[in-house]
């Protein structure tokens, strides 16, 4: 690399820039913009009308750049217009002109030649000094229903005239394809909320569909999706340990963590100028189980000392809380310095942990700094609450 930065620099006018990019994709396709979309509608010329509406939207959109599209790249194309009553009365149907221009210029396969080690293919094809224009069309041979040979020229028109290079279809619908870029010092998410915006704005009709396609379109599906998934992630703790601890309450004191942790996870990936993506998202479900074991060693050793001791619910959580402020703190040093490689890590990939070990990182500090304080509060108010529900029905008997 550094050879090659030094002969650039030796070129006046010329600079060597090196751009990090992203290596790890979930693309199916690729082009030159990093994210994509896609438009689609009933007919090819709303689709296309609407592409260039959108497109000239986007190109004045600060969070982006690079901004491009399919959907206007044409060029010359040869259309073979053929008169089919001189073609019925020469006897030559459809499928000979089709053959015929397949044979010329397709890939027919005629033969193969086998040898001991190898095996060619006999490919049929035009004399490359007879086909190299379109005009060269008109002195094309097919044979009539007579057997004599006889031009295209005869019975066809061939001309020049403007067409798409590639035709894109979604489920047998017109669809075109868009491609930008984040502009520095924004996300991925901010780029979707200005496309979104900018489509809105031009008006786009209900007829015209907007999809997002690769990483972009996994990016939309997960925030569709986030909450969900972290509800069904405290649920499924939530049973975990009622059936642990055999308790309604308990586990709700042990979940009570979580709300500072996510706090904690979105302050330092706000400070740190990072978006809530799919990497944040998963340090957030990762911290549901990193930050309840705080609250754990204090629940399950109070829970312990009432039982076997006999001892009050004040005097047993303060027990937990002294004895086990060791482990946590021991457990929660170990996670953080777990994080720092991934926040101040450098190289390829980088950028796609540096989410993960900020989310991590920053729900430690503030969930460590409050919880405990706040879990033995919760879990003495959570006994008084049960303690009343359980004499509230014994006080409401007759004597």
């Amino acid at each position: 690399m550094t050879h090659l930065r030094d002969r650039v620099s030796a070129i006046p006018g010329i600079r060597l820039a090196l751009q990090p990019t992203q290596d790890l994709t979930i693309d199916a396709e690729t082009g030159p913009t990093q994210y994509r979309l896609s438009l689609e509608g009933e007919s090819s010329a709303n689709v296309i009308t609407w592409t260039e509406r959108l497109l000239q939207r986007l190109q004045s959109v600060p969070e982006l750049r690079h901004a491009s599209s399919d959907a206007s790249t044409t060029g010359l194309s040869a259309f073979v217009d053929i008169n089919r009553d001189t073609a019925a009365r020469l006897s030559i149907p459809a499928s000979s002109i089709d053959d015929a221009l397949y044979s010329a210029f397709g890939q027919r396969i005629v033969s193969t030649i086998f040898t001991d080690t190898n095996q060619y293919r006999v490919i049929l094809e035009a004399r490359p000094d007879t086909a190299n224009s379109p005009d060269s069309l008109h002195d094309l041979s097919i044979n009539t229903g007579s057997g004599k040979p006889t031009p295209f020229s005869a019975f066809s028109q061939i001309t020049e005239r403007a067409a798409p290079l590639q035709i894109t279809r979604v489920a047998q619908y017109p669809a075109s394809t868009l491609g930008f870029d984040t502009a520095p010092g924004n996300t991925l998410g901010d780029a979707v909320d200005a496309i979104r915006a900018a489509a809105k704005e031009i008006g786009l009709p209900a007829s015209v569909s907007l999809h997002f396609l690769g990483a972009a379109g996994a990016y939309e599906a997960s925030l569709a999706n986030e909450l969900w998934l972290l509800l069904a992630a405290v649920v499924c703790v939530y049973i975990v340990l009622g059936v642990l601890y055999e308790s309604y309450v308990h586990p709700l004191t042990i979940l009570s963590t979580l709300p500072s942790a996510g706090i904690g996870a979105l302050l330092a990936l706000l400070c740190a100028g990072e978006g809530l993506g799919v990497i944040g998202i998963i340090g957030i479900i990762l911290l549901i189980g990193i930050v309840k074991k705080n609250a754990i060693m204090m629940i399950d050793f109070a829970i312990e000392a009432e039982r076997t001791e006999g001892k009050s619910p004040q005097e047993a959580i303060h027990q937990a809380a002294l004895l086990r402020l060791r482990p946590i703190l021991m457990t929660t040093l170990a996670a953080l310095f777990a994080a720092l490689p991934l926040m101040f890590g450098w190289g390829e990939g980088a950028e796609l942990r540096r989410p993960l070990g900020l989310a991590i990182f920053g729900g430690l500090i503030v969930s460590q700094l409050l919880t405990l304080f706040t879990t033995p509060v919760i879990y003495l108010g959570f006994d008084r609450l049960a303690r009343r529900v359980r004499s509230a029905p014994a006080q409401g008997m007759p004597a």
